[in-house]
């Protein structure tokens, strides 16, 4: 055996072991900000980063806390703790409750997120969940201080017009199918704050409504939610507040500078500005006039009331059913959609793909096995197909988009017909 020289028995230094290994919080934003004898420590993260886990664990390690913060709401907050709660979702309760179209667009942004888990083997939001199981083991208080995501959505797109709202729709329908990966060092180049606040500022020229209620409005009330949690600590006290690192510059503006009363400012934000009404005027107006047309022709003679009613059945009934035949619904399920869209001005309220949808929900039930798999099969174009779940919300949506363009067809055929 060959003699073991003394470089190869000497024990390594742990201290230059300790130097030589990489520091947790080396290159992470960290903000700090003093209000009313309160420290708040904003450590910026990003939501799929295995460095941000590592920084949030550092922090709770390395620094005393008398309280942790998290960028979540009640909600988000709850789901993140029981992750198959979605498989107890009650399809026939969301359609009546007219939440489809949430939820469809909350499983589309969690697709996209788990697409980037996937490729970087880790899950969505661990930096939080990091935190929050730091708090629990510490026994410090924790405080959700994100606005509900319901009314976030809400606000956002209200705050939209149609060009927007469908921009949107088209991006969150591309982020499904993008297949393109991610590099691990750019989302962690996310986290240097004037990169990020170059990026938001190319964000709000696009869509300012956008960055104004995902972003701007978040910040505002997330401070004020920290201000009304600190009213019942002691001074002195120091709170680890772990966001975004897209919401810290604003986050720790708003901090300083607020001056509302914190309540008062979070029911300012938590408020869901009213629709507006000349949509619905316009397409109340619209169906009211195709039904002044079809009376005019029932006084002009009997047989081209006849053809007016033909055509608006046909033509709504069948854009309907399409929309229902496209989405690879039950034969029931299609029948369902040609007569409810017909009858839709006698039923307002109830659109004919929530008629449909509930059918398609009641023939084929979804299976456990469809709620295992939905945030996968979100991600590739034929789970949409595959999936009940999935299947029956875009029976929803196409079912109502074909009885919109049969109701304009209808119109058009029988104006033309009449005048």
């Amino acid at each position: 055996m060959p003699a073991m020289s003394d470089s190869d028995s000497t024990p390594p230094d742990p201290a230059t072991a300790d130097a030589a290994a990489p520091e947790p919080l080396a290159g992470q934003p960290v903000v700090r900000v003093e209000r009313e004898g309160v420290e708040y420590v904003l450590l910026g993260t990003a939501h799929v980063s295995r460095a941000s886990v590592e920084a949030v664990k550092a922090m709770l390690r390395d620094e005393h806390f008398d309280a942790v913060a998290v960028e979540l709401c009640d909600s988000r907050a709850r789901a993140m703790r029981d992750p198959d709660a979605f498989k107890r979702m009650d399809l026939f309760q969301v359609i009546r409750q007219g939440k489809t179209g949430m939820v469809a667009a909350s499983l589309v942004l969690s697709s996209f997120q788990k697409r980037l888990a996937a490729q970087f083997g880790i899950e969505p939001g661990a930096e939080m969940r990091t935190a929050m199981d730091g708090a629990a083991e510490r026994g410090l208080p924790l405080w959700l201080v994100d606005r509900e995501v319901g009314i976030t959505f809400k606000r956002c797109w209200r705050g939209l017009g149609f060009g927007g709202r469908m921009r949107l729709l088209l991006g969150l329908v591309g982020s499904m199918f993008e297949r393109e990966d991610i590099s691990e060092d750019d989302i962690e180049k996310l986290k240097q704050g004037d990169l990020m606040e170059g990026a938001f500022a190319e964000f709000a020229s696009e869509s300012r409504p956008l960055y104004q209620g995902l972003i701007r409005e978040r910040d505002g009330y997330m401070a004020a939610r920290l201000r009304q949690e600190s009213l019942g600590v002691a001074p002195g006290s120091r709170v680890l507040v772990v966001i975004g690192a897209g919401h810290q510059p604003g986050l720790a503006g708003d901090l300083r500078e607020q001056t509302e009363p914190p309540a008062q400012l979070c029911e300012q934000l938590d408020a869901i500005p009213p629709a507006a009404r000349w949509p619905k005027w316009l397409a109340g107006a619209i169906v009211v006039a195709i039904f002044a047309a079809i009376g005019w022709a029932f006084y002009r003679s009997p047989s081209m009331g006849i053809a007016a009613v033909r055509s608006w059945v046909l033509y709504t009934g069948c854009f309907a059913a399409l929309g229902a035949l496209v989405s690879g619904g039950h034969p029931l399920s299609i029948i369902a959609a040609f007569i409810a869209a017909p009858l839709k001005p006698f039923r307002p309220g109830i659109p004919a793909g929530a008629v449909s949808a509930l059918t398609e929900a009641w023939v084929r039930r979804p299976r456990v096995g469809d709620f295992e798999t939905l945030r996968d099969d979100l991600g590739h174009l034929g789970g949409w197909w595959r999936n009940r779940v999935a299947r029956t919300l875009m029976i929803f949506m196409l079912t109502n988009i074909g009885t919109i363009a049969g109701e304009y067809l209808a119109g058009y055929h029988i104006f033309t017909t009449l005048f």
